[in-house]
């Protein structure tokens, strides 16, 4: 059974994807709220450290991983945040991680696969600087990398694209198929390409371009995830319904209208923006219908959080989106446990990678890169219980196999 390290661990998402088939060898994460959660749901096993990774040493990791996960926090590399990068203190919590990778190819230790996830932001952070630093890192480790752009779009009815950077330790051989000759649709952007281009010839000599087949079409959307009885939030009165539509701009009042014009039952979310118009700074509610949530973000404030609209005819109504539903989002089982707080579990979930995403990487390139057939992949799956749900699909029962992770939904 391959092992792995997770870091910046959360709720424990990437271990959701991987899957049963994988051991998990150690866990960390700074928040003890997120632990709390990662904990409920993985119970009965002491892998995971609450602490800032930079105090972590290389030689407190155990054994030798096959895969060292690292979902490094996104906020200075972020187009809606500051722009400082990985001079920021949270991305720049890159540097200390790999030290910890460092450290263990030191020790001759040193992960076959390492995996990172960040926001497409850091293709061009710094002019693209910043994306150089990281290829720099991976080659001076003597790993060979490649990176992808996937949206979860692709998996889950929500748009989340992220960049992800797999490596693979020098002596690992590359069967040829996992490999193209250049960018390939659709995980390969023109935003990737062009990032590429810009590091320099000595760090490009270590690249490789990833060949990650595309996925089954979705089949859900995002009025499947939605529920009629949520709990945690209740629905607007009309009175702040009608508040929340006079907020629209004459563009997102005419999206509204030609919902309801439909003949049929449509769902949309709605973020709040503050918005310059004509040199005064407006309140705007703008709404999507395109059967995708927007990008779950942490609650950091009023406005990032999703209200859901649903439309049924001229009858609209609305209210913030659960905590459970924004789990789905994230392509978690219903039988994953949650904070009863509602914004703890917003920010979870938030903060979170989307389950089928990981999934789709291990199935395929993790597990080939590591020599697993198909056989053994399956024979590993079916061994334990795992909180995923495939394709984003949620479930509305809690199966037998998920007794591991506990009966009660409404959290701790």
């Amino acid at each position: 059974m391959p092992s792995f390290y997770e870091f910046f661990a959360g709720g424990g998402m990437a271990r959701a994807g991987l899957g049963p088939g994988w051991a998990c060898l150690f866990a960390n994460d700074i928040d003890p709220k997120k632990g709390r959660s990662y904990r409920l749901n993985y119970p009965g096993e002491d892998v995971l450290r609450i602490a800032d990774v930079a105090k972590i040493q290389a030689a407190e990791l155990p054994g030798q991983a096959d895969l060292m996960w690292g979902s490094f926090p996104c906020q200075d590399l972020s187009l809606a945040g500051v722009g400082v990068g990985l001079k920021g203190n949270r991305s720049g919590a890159f540097y200390p991680f790999w030290d910890l990778v460092k450290g263990l190819v030191a020790e001759g230790r040193g992960p076959r696969l390492i995996a990172l996830e960040n926001v497409p932001g850091t293709l061009t952070s710094h002019g693209g600087r910043d994306f150089e630093a990281i290829c720099e890192a991976f080659a001076g480790a003597g790993y060979r990398y490649g990176a992808l752009v996937i949206n979860a779009a692709l998996f889950t009815p929500q748009s989340r694209p992220r960049l992800f950077i797999i490596g693979v330790r020098a002596d690992v051989e590359i069967n040829p198929a996992l490999i193209s000759p250049g960018p390939i649709a659709p995980f390969h952007t023109p935003s990737l390409a062009r990032a590429v281009e810009r590091v320099g010839e000595r760090v490009a000599r270590a690249m490789v371009w990833w060949a990650l087949p595309p996925p089954p079409r979705r089949n859900t959307t995002f009025a499947d995830l939605i529920e009629e009885t949520p709990g945690g939030v209740a629905w607007h009165t009309d009175a702040e319904r009608d508040a929340l539509i006079g907020k629209m701009s004459a563009v997102h009042r005419a999206k509204l209208d030609s919902a309801q014009r439909a003949g049929r039952r449509m769902v949309g979310c709605l973020y709040k923006r503050t918005r310059d118009e004509n040199g005064v700074k407006m309140q705007r509610a703008e709404v999507r219908f395109d059967d995708l949530a927007g990008c779950l973000r942490t609650p950091a404030g009023g406005s990032s959080r999703q209200t859901i609209l649903v439309v049924d005819g001229g009858a609209v109504r609305s209210r913030l989106i659960s905590a459970r539903e924004t789990a789905r989002l994230m392509g978690l089982d219903d039988g994953y446990q949650l904070p009863k707080a509602y914004n703890e579990a917003y920010h979870l979930t938030g903060d979170g990678v989307v389950v089928p995403v990981v999934r789709h990487l291990a199935r395929h390139l993790f597990e080939p890169l590591l020599g697993m057939n198909l056989a053994a992949r399956e024979r590993a799956e079916s061994g334990r219980p795992s909180p995923i749900a495939p394709q984003g699909v949620r479930s509305t029962a809690t199966p037998p196999t998920m007794a591991k992770l506990g009966q009660n939904r409404a959290g701790y």
